[in-house]
C-alpha cells in the first residue's frame, strides 16, 4: 500500500490570496484561487465574504504543497502559526539557501541555517503571515 501524501491546509483571515501568491512566488509551482463569489455557496454568504478564498491549492512537480482558504480563520483554535510548523526537506544545498531566503523576506528567522550535530543543514523561520517553517538538507553520505 502506497503512503498518503499529506498536504498542509492553512487558514488566513483574508490574506489567503496575498499569502499564496508569495508561496508560489518562492515555491514556484500553478496556483489555484477560488473566491467565495466564484463558488456554489456564493448566494449563502454575505456581500464583505464574495472576495475571501474558498479554497486555493499550490501544485509544485504534479504534488498539492499547500492548500489554504480565507473560510476557517474564525473556528476556534492555537494562536495562528503556534499550532504547527511546514517543513521543507530540500534536495540540494543551493535549494535550502534559496528557499530560506525566499520565505524569510517580509519575516523573522528563528534558527539560522547552518550545519547541525546530525550533519544536515537546517534552519528555521516564521514567515510574514506568521507561519513556521522549517528547512532540512541531509547530503548522501558516502558509506
Amino acid at each position: 500500500m502506497k503512503a498518503p501524501i499529506l498536504s498542509p491546509y492553512l487558514n488566513f483571515n483574508g490574506r489567503c490570496r496575498e499569502a499564496m501568491t508569495f508561496y508560489q512566488s518562492c515555491l514556484g509551482g500553478e496556483l489555484l484561487l477560488q473566491a467565495v463569489a466564484e463558488s456554489p455557496v456564493a448566494s449563502h454568504l454575505p456581500a464583505e465574504d464574495q472576495n475571501r478564498i474558498m479554497h486555493s491549492m499550490l501544485t509544485v512537480d504534479g504534488q498539492m504543497l499547500l492548500l489554504a482558504s480565507d473560510m476557517m480563520s474564525t473556528h476556534p483554535s492555537v494562536a495562528d502559526g503556534d499550532s504547527m510548523s511546514l517543513c521543507l526537506n530540500c534536495h540540494s544545498e543551493e535549494q535550502i539557501d534559496t528557499l530560506f531566503a525566499r520565505l524569510s523576506e517580509g519575516g523573522t528567522v528563528t534558527q539560522p541555517l547552518e550545519v547541525m550535530f546530525w550533519g544536515g543543514k537546517f534552519g528555521t523561520l516564521t514567515d510574514k503571515f506568521g507561519k513556521q517553517w522549517l528547512f532540512n538538507y541531509q547530503a548522501e553520505t558516502q558509506q
